[in-house]
């Protein structure tokens, strides 16, 4: 089966036609068509008495594909490709985020008051109150987006500089979706202890950590550490967000096929940073018979390598409150009677035929991308409930239902901490937005760009730290009347404004 053309391999196509020849724009769409491509825009550059100039915008399936497409182009007679623009490429160039003043410099007095002599005074009331550094600087509303570059999406181990688009891409998730001024921080290190260095020194300008793709068990170590030792938020999002958004499906998924938390039987595939934390909130949540599956296999307390001391402390943990029955074997091998499959490992992990071996109305939460452990189209005989990583299929599981409002919450509230119960309400706030109503099997989850899932995921954030007694009284941000999501929080923090 041939993939589906997509955005991620839009190519624009300048194309000269010969009119003289009596070459028509129909023929050279008609043949990208053919070639199996997606025409988009066609836009006229230029015209004289016998030529015409186009550029054509194409959505591709892969790079091989554009060589088919302009190899059809090519062998229309009078039609000649004379230049190929890479659209991602394209939006990437010069990098995704830039900084923006918010006061405009016009006159001297605005100098003063913004630089020297004027700031010398509010650094001064800094220097008396660190706190007043949440007020008076970026602080308030600022998140580091910290990687190594050693687990990143599906690329793996690519360094910190290769890492960066990615990181780049997170922070404009984070501007857009909640507000949030978000900074890539990409480190030319794998050593724990100096990740766990460098952010504590630059943690002064942040109200927030996001520790983005960072490799397990590493992950854990540097988590735990920055958290016991930092006094703002600390969070790994390939974990937590990952963690909610599951949950959040689950929840509504649970209630389409009539089953309830505490009975079910679940599979995890993949026990790296996901898969960990899924089980985790899926064990605090309720849940009681969980497997897990990574490599080597179904891991259990008699497994080889938990018995001579080889495996890791978090797989340790894992193997004594999961799997009772110690079961053994590969994924396809333990997934009889199991009403829920979550994948989070890699593609093709396990034949779609052993989908038949789970409970009726079964429910298949495949993460893997680009390519899920199970496509969607071979399971969809054998499961009630599907759920991808991927916008191209229903019920995408993704990050940016969680992250966004969950640091939005935790900064509008000055929250020091992101806690198990903040993360619950989270994943309640994402299930909520999708009304009983419209429930349905290929909808057990909001779009991505439901521009009501931040704000709610903030405030359930934000209750949940005042309940917890963690809300700093009298510094609460939040939103001013009229202010919208993708412009961010623009009044001034409630509470005491004397310097």
């Amino acid at each position: 089966m041939s993939a589906t053309p997509s955005a991620q391999y839009r190519l624009t196509i300048r194309v000269q036609l010969d009119d003289s020849r009596g070459m028509l724009l129909g023929d050279v769409t008609s043949a990208i068509g053919e070639a199996g491509g997606m025409v988009g825009a066609v836009d006229l550059v230029e015209v004289d008495e016998s030529h015409s100039l186009r550029d054509i915008v194409v959505d591709a399936s892969d790079s091989d594909h554009w060589e088919r497409i302009i190899a059809a182009i090519g062998a229309l007679d009078g039609a000649e490709v004379i230049d190929t623009t890479d659209r991602t490429f394209l939006l990437h160039v010069g990098g995704k985020i830039e900084q923006h003043n918010k006061h405009s410099l016009k006159t001297r007095d605005d100098l003063s008051m913004v630089y020297t002599p004027g700031v010398a005074r509010v650094s001064l009331a800094i220097a008396d109150d660190a706190d007043k550094a949440f007020q008076y600087t970026i602080k308030r509303n600022t998140v580091a987006v910290v990687s190594d570059g050693t687990a990143v999406l599906g690329l793996g181990d690519i360094g910190p500089r290769a890492a960066m688009p990615v990181m780049e891409g997170k922070c404009c998730l984070f501007k857009e979706f909640a507000g949030v001024d978000a900074f890539p921080i990409c480190l030319d290190t794998t050593d724990p202890r100096e990740i766990v260095r460098t952010v504590k020194l630059i943690a002064p300008a942040f109200g927030g950590i996001n520790l983005e793709d960072i490799s397990a068990p590493r992950c854990f170590e540097i988590e735990e550490q920055l958290k016991e030792e930092l006094d703002i938020p600390v969070f790994h999002d390939d974990q937590h967000g990952t963690a909610v958004v599951v949950l959040a499906a689950l929840l509504n998924a649970v209630k389409l096929t009539g089953r309830r938390l505490e009975d079910l039987k679940v599979l995890v595939i993949g026990l790296g940073a996901a898969g960990i934390a899924v089980t985790r909130i899926l064990l605090e949540a309720g849940v009681r018979d969980i497997i897990g599956a990574d490599s080597s296999g179904a891991l259990h307390v008699e497994r080889e390598d938990y018995l001579d001391g080889s495996m890791n402390s978090v797989k340790r943990w894992f193997a004594e409150v999961t799997n009772p029955e110690r079961r053994s074997g590969a994924p396809a091998d333990v997934i009889d009677g199991a009403d829920l499959l979550i994948g989070v490992s890699g593609a093709r992990a396990l034949p779609a035929e052993a989908l038949a071996r789970m409970n009726a109305d079964a429910m298949v939460f495949a993460m893997a991308n680009p390519n899920p452990e199970v496509n969607p189209e071979e399971a969809a005989p054998y499961v009630r409930i599907m759920a991808t990583g991927r916008s191209d299929y229903p019920n995408q599981i993704n990050n940016v239902l969680c992250f966004p409002g969950i640091f939005r919450g935790a900064l509008d509230v000055r929250a020091p901490r992101i806690t198990e119960e903040m993360k619950m309400a989270a994943a309640r706030a994402i299930a909520e937005i999708v009304d009983e109503s419209e429930l349905r099997e290929d909808y057990v989850i909001p779009s991505v760009f439901n521009r009501d899932v931040a704000p709610a995921v903030a405030a359930a954030v934000a209750e949940q730290a005042r309940l917890a007694g963690m809300a700093l009284a009298g510094h609460e941000i939040g939103f001013a009347a009229g202010d919208t999501i993708g412009g961010g929080p623009t009044g001034a923090p409630v509470g005491d404004r004397r310097v």
